[in-house]
């Protein structure tokens, strides 16, 4: 299997980083525990949450994804070859304050000593960076954190992370966590993305599928009421929308896969992208994502989507 490094942190992955943003939400109890066990089982190595997660359900104040993933790591008998990443600041900011107590959070709710790749989960011009990337690398000294991410970072504000941390001799952002797929590219194509490349980030996309409209499921207007995710669909349902669309139906049949392999092996396809992140909420889903792992595009493939 395609084992991908992750910057330098000395962490690895496969072409797959399963989201844990529907555990707790749209995939609970013992489907949830499935749909973990199978990803294990197939060599799928990290599992992305987030404290917030799903902080948006009502009734819910964030961190039931890492309380299920904690049950899941205690009925398996600990992490084993799992890795776990999670996020912080999405909602409090990046002081050193928030950064100490929410780690602190997710370690207990997570049930683990350590987390492998603890990300700011966006940016915070509030907060002075040398204040948050010090805190952070307090973390990573007491052993709580392995690695670093940074997510919706530009590449301006990420570059200066990374030079602070270098000239202070602290732990740094080794992965990135940006919106990339394709149907949204310019959040990440371009500087941020040359930045990546050159200072040997490794980039873990997020919403590789854009909300599952690359899956091919909306087609029309009429599709929205197929899934809650089906409102999001208005700005993908037009020209460029169908004309991507089309382009995967058929490398899809050229390639004997499904739309959305094609996607998430565009996307892995990248340069400087280490593995997309999809999410699935049953078995089913996740038997169709984990075809990723192994799918080829030939360069031909990939350029007639990139000229989308």
């Amino acid at each position: 299997m395609d084992l991908r490094r992750l910057g330098g942190s000395g962490l690895a992955t496969p072409r797959l980083v399963l989201g844990g943003n529907v555990f707790g939400f749209t995939a609970k109890g013992e489907e949830a525990f499935r749909i973990l066990d199978r990803f294990a089982e197939a060599g799928g190595t990290m599992t992305d949450t987030a404290d917030v997660y799903s902080k948006w359900v009502p009734g819910h104040v964030g961190g039931e994804s890492e309380t299920l993933l904690g049950e899941w790591l205690k009925r398996r008998g600990g992490q084993k070859s799992v890795l776990i990443a999670t996020k912080v600041g999405y909602d409090a900011g990046l002081s050193a304050a928030e950064i100490a107590r929410a780690a602190e959070g997710s370690l207990k709710r997570l049930g683990i000593e350590a987390i492998d790749l603890y990300y700011a989960h966006k940016d915070d011009e509030t907060t002075p960076l040398e204040e948050s990337l010090a805190a952070f690398d307090r973390l990573v000294k007491a052993g709580k954190v392995r690695a670093l991410g940074a997510s919706n970072y530009s590449a301006e504000r990420l570059s200066a992370a990374l030079d602070i941390s270098e000239r202070e001799g602290w732990a740094r952002f080794e992965v990135l966590q940006p919106e990339y797929n394709l149907m949204t590219r310019d959040k990440f194509e371009g500087a941020l993305q040359q930045l990546c490349i050159d200072r040997g980030v490794g980039v873990l996309p997020y919403y590789g599928l854009a909300s599952g409209f690359l899956t091919g499921k909306y087609r029309s207007a009429a599709d929205k009421g197929k899934s809650v995710r089906g409102a999001r669909m208005d700005a993908c349902l037009n020209r460029r929308g169908f004309a991507i669309l089309a382009a995967l139906d058929d490398i899809a049949a050229e390639a004997g896969a499904t739309p959305a392999q094609v996607a998430l092996a565009w996307l892995a396809a990248q340069p400087g992208v280490t593995a997309p992140i999809a999410s699935a909420t049953s078995l089913v889903q996740l038997e169709e994502l984990l075809g990723v792992l192994t799918l080829e595009l030939t360069p031909d493939q990939v350029t007639r989507l990139n000229a989308l």
